[in-house]
């Protein structure tokens, strides 16, 4: 029996570190490169960084956040992604305690991480990520929940959900509102949450999607044309759908027929 409070210092350590990974694969996945070779660098100068350039979170305040060859300064985005990592783990690590459940849905939260930051940015989701995040989802409900029908039924009612709205969406208005990596990261979803979990996904990331538009187009930051990045929403919706999701639906329901 390990000490109260170590295994929250490991998960939040294990946070950390899988953090500073994930903003590899936020950097370099967009541009098609490989996210184990070469090493970590400079992107401006082309400085590989040693290891003590690369602990994270503290390398970035030791150097106050610039680059140790040619000064220039690093994102604030790579503290903030290791930072919100190790949070994620701990959260995980009180939902689902010492359960296999626990590590089959960190990776799909760092899945999550990745495509939110990616999406923010450059407003594409490499299938990359879908894609091999859709057999993985599948393959881990074969001994896990949702277990493989739902998984499966969850994939399809996701994919086919966004893409019936987006093809509907384009006869009708001759617009194409929606890009197909929406329609894979809820296929996505699905194979993980299977398929009450990917309508609450769908219904949250709407809602989310709406607030956000409504709150920049009042703010004059926007217009009724600009797009708001779904895949984002739809990464913030499926994490809160993953830890919180059974919670947020018995709830649903009591209130309902209370």
């Amino acid at each position: 029996m390990l000490p109260p409070g170590v295994p929250e210092l490991v998960l939040v350590l294990a946070g950390l570190c899988v953090g500073s990974f994930l903003n590899v694969c936020i950097h370099r996945l967009p541009l098609k490169q490989s996210v184990v070779h070469p090493g970590s660098r400079c992107p401006d100068c082309g400085y590989a960084l040693r290891w003590y350039d690369n602990v994270p979170v503290l390398s970035y305040a030791g150097l106050r956040g610039r680059c140790r060859s040619c000064a220039r300064p690093i994102s604030l985005q790579y503290p903030i992604v290791e930072l919100v990592t190790a949070g994620v783990f701990l959260l995980h690590w009180y939902a689902f305690g010492p359960s296999a459940l626990l590590g089959v849905r960190l990776v799909f939260a760092c899945a999550l991480i990745v495509l939110f930051m990616i999406d923010l940015e450059h407003q594409i989701l490499p299938d990359a990520i879908t894609l091999p995040g859709m057999v993985l989802g599948v393959a881990c409900s074969v001994v896990l929940p949702p277990g493989p029908l739902m998984s499966l039924l969850g994939l399809l009612l996701g994919g086919g959900l966004l893409w019936a709205i987006a093809e509907a969406w384009l006869r009708l208005r001759k617009v194409d509102a929606m890009g197909f990596g929406d329609v894979k990261m809820l296929a996505m979803v699905g194979a993980w949450l299977g398929v009450q979990m990917v309508l609450l996904t769908f219904v949250l990331a709407s809602m989310l999607g709406g607030l956000v538009g409504a709150v920049l187009i009042g703010s004059r930051r926007a217009d009724m044309a600009t797009r708001v990045p779904f895949g984002t929403m739809l990464a913030v919706a499926a994490f809160v759908a993953s830890v919180y999701g059974e919670r947020l639906l018995a709830w649903y329901l009591a209130a309902m027929t209370g």
